[in-house]
């Protein structure tokens, strides 16, 4: 049996002298400075300039620590536009529209509606096979939070009946986490390098749909972490060749040599979520269909 006065600690915790010092009802200008306030519940302390490194800490281990506490083990992380319309919300799109450029890219959007579907059936199959190693569920789907592909993502592990991830980031207009992530595994990001930087700790496989700037980003840091050999490599999934040969020339990035002819490799491109799951089983040896 364990002896009680070896294994307590001996130290009062930092939650009980908070309660404390919050309950206190001292009303002279010392207490009333903020000065006085305990350094880790002082937001005007912990907001200032010279506290950039701590925030870091802090965003970096809030979500480690939780992700790690719900037995996380790694995840399918799935990239993509906020933009693209789920299928059921086109309706009108095309109509809408006041020119004739306005036309072409509410067709374009509209017919890219298809991969909210495949990026929710991805979800789906990746939650359903439902990988369990060492205690921890493996292929946990993670999305940026979000509307349109990112809330396709969520959808999918909630119809298989699972949880999943949203990494949300704060922005000047107001972003909402999808109605489907998982509360207890909803998070909110200030830096987006710690946010791009949660994606792939536990990344084990990467969906990329296509996007704009933010899913560029976050595509080309991966292929940048994989080709330096930051990063061990993983299955790298490309839904639409027509969408991305026609906005990135990657044969040319070659030819042009500043890219090797072999980095081509690093990913493979699809249509389906059947053929993207295929291509990760295949990685894994993974016995589910």
């Amino acid at each position: 049996m364990t002896n009680k006065e070896l294994t307590q600690p001996r130290f009062r915790r930092a939650d009980e002298d908070a309660r404390t010092a919050e309950a206190a009802v001292h009303d002279t200008p010392q207490t009333q400075d903020p000065a006085y306030r305990l350094a880790f519940l002082d937001t005007e302390f912990l907001l200032r300039q010279e506290l950039r490194p701590v925030r870091f800490q802090l965003e970096l281990l809030k979500t480690e620590m939780l992700l790690e506490e719900s037995g996380i083990g790694s995840t399918l992380v799935i990239y993509g536009s906020a933009r693209i319309p789920a299928p059921d919300k086109t309706e009108g799109l095309v109509e809408a529209a006041r020119t004739p450029e306005e036309k072409t890219v509410a067709e374009r959007l509209v017919a890219k509606s298809k991969y909210y579907d495949q990026a929710r059936e991805l979800a789906r199959l990746a939650s359903t096979c439902n990988v369990v190693e060492d205690g921890k569920r493996q292929f946990v789907v993670c999305s940026g939070g979000g509307p349109s592909i990112m809330e396709a993502a969520n959808r999918g592990a909630a119809d298989a009946g699972f949880d999943s991830v949203g990494l949300n980031i704060v922005l000047p207009h107001e972003q909402a986490p999808n109605q489907y992530v998982t509360p207890h595994l909803s998070f909110q990001f200030h830096y987006f390098a710690l946010r791009k930087m949660h994606f792939l700790l536990r990344a084990r496989a990467v969906a990329v749909f296509p996007g704009g700037f933010g899913t560029f980003d976050e595509f080309f840091e991966l292929l940048t972490l994989i080709q330096t050999g930051k990063m061990e490599p993983i299955p790298i999934v490309l839904f639409g060749k027509d969408f991305w040969s026609r906005v990135v020339n990657f044969e040319a990035l070659a030819e042009e040599g500043v890219i090797s002819a072999g980095n081509l490799n690093l990913f493979k491109f699809v249509e389906t979520a059947d053929e993207a799951w295929q291509i990760i089983r295949a990685f894994y040896d993974l016995p589910c269909d």
